[in-house]
């Protein structure tokens, strides 16, 4: 108000100033300006100390008049409005925020926020960094709340430090999207769902039965398949003998995977005369997109399912996917039919290339080490160039690999990842053999510069899968990965001829895939061995290769002597490694895992040992009544149901035993394993 004063007697001085300038100080109009300007700067003053209180005093009365216009317009808001101190205690609410709360007007909020709008915790609050937006849910309806920190003190002419931040209050607004929320959970569940239905062992189940009862069978499993849909609402088309596909939305996924898909128990249960049991293997996709997106996912999921040997659901939700089921170690197959259309398109793909690099896993064992040799084996038939690439001489393989290092026959054989790297070029063909997920192979890099990759593996298939190979030949029911490459001897153009150290490679494979034939053998694990044995494989020169040092007997009877029993059936032990050796004991936490399965009502066990580098190595043997391998996928790791493995990293033995030990009684709990 200062300058209504000052403003007019500035005014005054300076036209003054203009009088003297052009008549001169002593001029009559210079005389009577002054004058005049005396008498007018006398009236302003007399007037502002006369007219100043009345103003002020109007200025007063309608800034309060418009507070109060503030106020009435705040408290009336149709939007819940509220504001709060910083640790969510309600200083003040509009009257839609009561009514959104349900409380009278009349009783004053003391209470912090949280009391009434429980999705409000401290915890939020203190994470509020200028404005947030949320969905809160209370009093049966859905608010979008749009929360902001305002700092009052900005609002002060007072600069100083101590100031800022010291009048902070929470601003809240609440914007009711109840039916919004609503029609956007309807149109999810209405989305629809593709599904595929496969039965595993259609044909072993078929031969194993009588023929006037295959129709019973048949129809019995018809009937639980649809009835167990219907339950969903679910459209069901039967394709062929062994394949159905069902539609339905979205809403029902909850229900299915409440009950852990029990349709694959239901089915399992059917026996009119039956020896196998029937087992299904169901792909679930969902898709943001269109239905046929969805299909596209079932497809992939289904495939996913049946790679890891049937009896199990595979949901696949965009890049995501769930199993459920797989605690059967499943039903081996009988025909070869897969092995010889497996066998001729490696034929034809070898055509156009000149030279393969063979890659197995890392830390090679004697089944990786001896599919790569008969990898060798079939291309060096063929008249293509052969490398294996091996980068680590583990005790496991070091009696193998020392038999191909001595002489001249196999000079050029093995090869570094550094050499490998070096030698692709566009005629250059990639096998990876007793692996299947990029990240465990010998040399990661070498995929994604190679064309053309060709992926064999008895490991079931996990959520990191090798994309885009050209060939993938992937069966779980195979006893190792020497197993089915033997197989595929028999199915080439040119029938290989086979040296005694590359059968003996192979043989011992198998041999230690399955601990002396005692593990997950089937018929064709057998013809597999005496074709081997046949072309020359010596059992005496394999198990002298094989024998154990007397240090490594020592690490496995300590790892016999460090179980524990948990839960009444799970062995659960370790291996303190040499200190003297850089090499992890495997060989011996493998055997002695095999070992604590010969214990009375034991069904599972799991050794641990560590590397020099601090990495963790997880051996898991099942008697076949657990499955080992969906623990160990908690871990990052994988196998088979009865044999699986994993390494992990920055993780303590100690740490690692807790952890198993909670998964173990959550999916026992869950019926997962």
């Amino acid at each position: 108000m200062k300058y209504v004063i000052l403003v007019p007697i500035l005014l005054a001085i300076l036209l003054l100033g203009f009088c003297i300038m052009f008549f001169g100080l002593e001029s009559r109009e210079t005389i009577v300006a002054a004058a005049v300007l005396g008498v007018y700067i006398i009236v302003v003053i007399f007037a502002y100390v006369r007219l100043m209180p009345i103003v002020s005093a109007t200025i007063v009365d309608y800034s309060l008049e418009q507070g109060k216009v503030q106020k009435e317009l705040l408290h009336g808001l149709a939007v819940p409005y509220a504001l709060l101190d910083t640790d969510g205690k309600i200083l003040w609410a509009n009257a839609m925020f009561y009514k959104a709360i349900d409380i009278s007007e009349k009783k004053f909020l003391r209470g912090n926020v949280e009391n009434y709008i429980p999705d409000l915790t401290a915890d939020v609050l203190d994470e509020i960094e200028g404005e947030i937006s949320m969905d809160v849910t209370f009093q049966d309806h859905c608010y979008n709340a749009i929360i902001r920190r305002v700092d009052l003190s900005s609002a002060f002419e007072d600069d100083r430090p101590e100031k800022r931040g010291d009048d902070i209050v929470i601003v809240l607004y609440l914007f009711d999207v109840t039916n919004e929320r609503r029609l956007e959970q309807e149109t999810y569940d209405q989305k629809m769902i593709a599904g595929l239905v496969y039965i595993d062992n259609y044909d072993e189940v078929m031969n194993s039965l009588e023929e006037v009862k295959h129709s019973i069978l048949t129809a019995l499993v018809d009937r639980k398949i649809n009835m167990y849909l219907s339950n969903i609402d679910a459209i069901v088309k039967h394709l062929e003998n062994d394949k159905y596909l069902f539609v339905f939305r979205q809403k029902y996924m909850d229900t299915l995977q409440g009950d852990r898909f029990s349709l694959l128990d239901d089915v399992k249960s059917l026996n009119v005369g039956n020896e196998i049991p029937m087992t299904l293997s169901v792909g679930i996709g969902t898709a943001e997109g269109s239905f046929i997106d969805a299909f596209e996912n079932a497809k992939v999921a289904i495939g996913l399912a049946l790679g890891r040997g049937g009896d199990q659901v595979a949901v696949k939700d965009g890049d995501t996917v769930t199993y459920f089921g797989g605690k059967s170690t499943g039903t081996e197959k009988t025909t070869r039919v897969k092995a010889r259309v497996k066998a001729q398109a490696f034929e034809e793909l070898l055509e156009n290339k000149e030279k393969v690099l063979i890659m197995a896993h890392k830390r090679p064992d004697a089944d990786a080490f001896g599919s790569a040799v008969g990898i060798y084996r079939l291309v060096t038939t063929l008249g293509k160039k052969a490398y294996v690439v091996l980068n680590d001489d583990t005790d496991a393989i070091g009696p193998l690999v020392n038999s191909f290092r001595q002489g001249n026959q196999y000079g050029e054989m093995i090869i570094s990842s550094a050499q490998a790297l070096s030698m692709v070029d566009a005629n250059t063909m990639l096998v990876v053999c007793d692996v299947n997920r990029p990240s465990m192979t010998a040399c990661e890099e070498l995929i994604s510069m190679v064309s053309s990759v060709v992926v064999f593996d008895h490991h079931r298939q996990s959520n990191e899968p090798i994309e885009d190979a050209t060939l993938s030949y992937i069966e779980p029911f195979a006893s190792s990965a020497c197993e089915m490459i033997t197989e595929m001897f028999q199915y080439i153009s040119v029938k290989p001829k086979i040296r005694p150290v590359e059968a003996d490679a192979m043989y011992a494979g198998i041999l230690i895939d399955t601990d002396n034939f005692l593990n997950k053998t089937g018929v064709r694990t057998f013809e597999a061995a005496s074709y081997l044995r046949k072309s020359g494989a010596d059992i005496t020169r394999v198990r002298k290769m094989f024998r154990s040092s007397l240090l490594s007997m020592k690490e496995r009877a300590q790892g016999i002597s460090n179980a524990e029993i948990f839960m009444g059936v799970y062995a659960l032990s370790y291996v303190e490694p040499d200190p003297d050796s850089t090499d992890a004991p495997t060989v011996p936490v493998a055997k002695a895992a095999n070992e604590l399965l010969n214990v009375e009502d034991i069904k599972a066990s799991f050794v641990v040992t560590e590397a020099a580098d601090g990495t963790l190595y997880v051996s898991a043997r099942s008697i076949g009544d657990v499955n080992v391998q969906v623990v160990l996928e908690q871990f990052n790791g994988g196998g088979h149901a009865t044999v699986a493995g994993a390494q992990l990293k920055g993780t303590t033995r100690d740490e690692f035993f807790i952890r198993l030990k909670q998964v173990l009684k959550e999916m026992t709990a869950s019926g997962s394993i």
